[in-house]
């Protein structure tokens, strides 16, 4: 799903929005049938029957109202979960997010032209950033071609969120802060932020009307790294966006109210066009192995990145590159399509400049410098303190299972997505001897302002698989039709989703037109099959296949005993992303990917063997 870019292509890149259907509402009656579908394999013969009983009634009493006014809801706005899901799944959310909900990784550009090199660091920056700026540029202008799943087309408006956003913490619930405007629209910001030892600089992206060339981009870095490599460090403020939301909100209403200017430099660091940090970390990995560059872009130096941008770009010291986005506007699939852009160019022009050298006059970059008082400065310690001390908690691991790929599981009739959601199941099986509630996105996007449905991959026919994977008296053939019937199960279960027909965002729904009811301690929402299987974020397994691409992240687990689970598939390998936290003696991100591994070789064994 890699986005096209041609002069040629007559479609503009917003517009379709007009036309896209409207998210629909499923049926109650299905919804609840899914659900108990899905809680049926975490639950005794007593408990399904208890639980069953709740859904019988809730279907036949507050339910059918609920569903009533969420209907009601539906005919009056053409996204009826839009602004609920922004707020409950990231807005509302008081933990820190630059840890806990952001998305980080590495950049693609190990894998040809770019093997690491000291003191390149900055020449790179200056390519990477002029593609970025041409990418913005196609946005502006709505030159990039919207992306669809087959003829039909996809909502494009999460990418309007890529640049110029910022999320502005509140005390009680946060907001997004977005200046985009396509050039029909109007002006649009166009200045870069650049943070380097904990300081924070300024200047135009463009002059004249002109996007900077890589040589004037250089100019403009290297004199931000010259001054902070002979000045004394700056006092990372960066590092308050670290920091517990409300904490956070407090420390930004305490900064406005030193000096009204502190309000202003806020305001140039959420409206720019995304934040470029130089940082001194040499985190190289090999194709094989990301975890360092992993590691260092979700949990890396708070003091040079605004955890609240849509967009930090992480320049490393050894030439190498990473990416720490907030998560709340919009979802990886907008940074992935800019990282596959940005990575295609730079491969096609083996990584160099090819155009004229000449620097124009121009502005240098201008410093940002706050005024601060003790208390301002507590908070910034305070907030960095309380950031390292969970990053030492993360565990990551970033390794490429090179065996095989897409192509293999192709050439097998199998679905690759399906086919590596299955072996995770049986990989969790096999490691924690029970069933991992699991979470695989599905994009909804096919419908106005779509973002994701839940689809839940631990289905009761996975969990037979895996019972018969780990039986030794069941033969080759037994296996292999309980895995097939696994996948036609699994299919099912993600077209169902993608078509606006899954179950938990329709709960959701319910849930929260009761809670404005006034309406608690619904019986449907308590019952602790609900959390068990993984009702209200309480997923075990948080998984999401980030495309067929070179690009790659992670985001940190959903719950304290899971795992992030997070993977790309290229024709000859698969590249996982796994997070878990060290202080849960239970979980192990290693551990998990060599059981992955191997049930991997397994599945493709029993695909093979069973064919001849």
């Amino acid at each position: 799903m890699a986005s096209r870019v041609s002069e040629s292509v007559p479609e503009r890149t917003f517009q379709y929005q007009d036309s896209l259907p409207p998210l629909p509402v499923p049926s109650l009656q299905s919804s609840l049938s899914k659900y108990l579908d899905a809680v049926h394999p975490f639950a005794t013969e007593r408990e399904f029957a208890a639980t069953v009983n709740i859904v019988k009634k809730f279907q036949d009493g507050i339910g059918k109202e609920l569903h009533q006014k969420l209907l009601q809801r539906a005919r009056n706005k053409r996204n009826w979960l839009e602004e609920w899901w922004l707020d409950a799944a990231y807005l509302e959310v008081r933990i820190p997010s630059q840890l806990n909900v952001n998305f980080g990784g590495p950049a693609p550009y190990l894998e040809h032209h770019w093997p690491p090199e000291d003191g390149t660091c900055l020449q790179r920056a200056s390519i990477s950033t002029w593609y970025s700026l041409q990418y913005w540029n196609l946005l502006h202008t709505e030159r990039l071609a919207p992306q669809k799943s087959g003829k039909t087309p996809f909502d494009m408006d999460q990418f309007r969120m890529l640049f110029n956003t910022c999320k502005v913490p509140g005390v009680k619930k946060d907001s997004i802060h977005n200046y985009f405007q396509t050039e029909s629209e109007g002006p649009c910001p166009s200045h870069l932020v650049v943070m380097c030892r904990g300081r924070i600089f300024t200047f135009d992206a463009l002059h004249d009307g002109q996007i900077l060339t890589p040589p004037e981009l250089l100019r403009q870095l290297s004199y931000v790294k010259e001054r902070c490599d002979r000045e004394p460090l700056g006092e990372g403020v960066a590092a308050l966006t670290s920091d517990e939301r409300t904490r956070w909100a407090k420390a930004r209403q305490h900064l406005i109210s030193i000096d009204p200017h502190n309000e202003s430099i806020l305001e140039t660091i959420q409206s720019s066009l995304f934040v470029i940090s130089l940082d001194e970390s040499k985190p190289y990995s090999t194709p094989e192995n990301y975890t360092n560059m992993t590691v260092e872009a979700l949990a890396g130096n708070p003091m040079i990145r605004w955890g609240d941008k849509s967009y930090n770009s992480i320049v490393f010291s050894d030439g190498t590159f990473g990416s720490t986005c907030d998560h709340a506007p919009y979802d990886a699939m907008v940074l992935v399509s800019m990282c596959w852009y940005l990575d295609q160019e730079i491969k096609a022009a083996e990584g160099k400049w090819k155009g004229s050298d000449r620097v124009r006059q121009m502005p240098l970059p201008e410093e940002l410098l706050f005024t601060l008082d003790e208390k301002a400065r507590s908070d910034i310690s305070h907030a960095k303190q309380q950031y390292l001390e969970s990053t030492k908690d993360l565990q990551i691991v970033c390794y490429a299972f090179t065996a095989f790929g897409k192509s293999a599981i192709r050439d097998k009739k199998l679905h690759p997505d399906t086919f590596v959601q299955l072996a995770m199941q049986l990989a969790y099986y096999r490691l924690h001897k029970k069933l991992g509630s699991c979470y695989e996105t599905a994009t909804t996007r096919k419908f106005f302002h779509g973002r994701t449905e839940t689809m839940r991959p631990c289905t009761q026919e996975a969990v037979n698989w895996c019972r018969a994977m780990m039986d030794p008296t069941c033969n080759v053939i037994n296996k292999r039709k309980a895995m097939l019937v696994a996948f036609d199960k699994h299919n099912k279960l993600m077209a169902e989703a993608q078509n606006g027909n899954g179950f938990d965002r329709h709960l959701l729904g319910l849930y929260l037109i009761a809670k404005e009811e006034g309406i608690q301690d619904l019986e449907l929402f308590t019952d602790p099959l609900y959390s068990r299987s993984g009702g209200g974020g309480n997923f075990v397994l948080s998984s999401s296949l980030v495309g067929y691409t070179t690009v790659l992240g992670v985001v940190a687990p959903m719950v304290h005993h899971g795992y992030g689970f997070f993977y790309r598939i290229r024709d000859d390998r698969i590249v996982t992303s796994i997070s878990a936290w060290k202080s849960c003696h239970e979980t192990d991100a290693p551990s998990l990917f060599n059981n992955f591994s191997s049930s991997l070789h397994e599945m493709l064994h029993l695909a093979t063997v069973s064919q001849l």
